[in-house]
């Protein structure tokens, strides 16, 4: 039985945008960046938006769904730099508009921890 979809939360609008560019990055990626960097990057941008539907469903683990959402932006954050550094995007442009979003997702994945911290 599938759950009940997510609202349009501007977290999960965020998170899927950021999964398309991804995508649509590493499909420019050098062939060598593609299947190591890349693939990388995309499993972890798969990661999270599984994370923020299980925070959003399980009401219960919600605190710790979040822990781990907040871990897994940065680990992305961190993959993000080094495809930059290792001169795998296409164009600059391509690089900053994710770069945008994932910190964008940071800040809505923080805000969240911290609500839920003072709650």
């Amino acid at each position: 039985m599938m759950k009940k979809p997510l609202p349009t939360l501007p977290i999960w609008r965020d998170a899927n945008a950021l999964l398309l560019a991804i995508e649509q990055a590493v499909h420019h990626f050098p062939r060598y960046h593609k299947y190591a960097i890349g693939q990388e990057m995309r499993q972890q941008a798969m990661l999270i938006c599984r994370l923020i539907v299980r925070a959003y469903h399980h009401k219960a683990q919600r605190e710790q769904w979040v822990e781990q959402l907040n871990e897994a932006v940065d680990d992305l954050k961190i993959q993000i730099q080094l495809a930059k550094e290792l001169q795998a995007f296409r164009h600059f442009q391509t690089f900053q508009s994710i770069a945008e979003l994932a910190v964008a997702i940071g800040k809505q994945s923080g805000g969240w921890k911290q609500r839920l911290q003072t709650a």
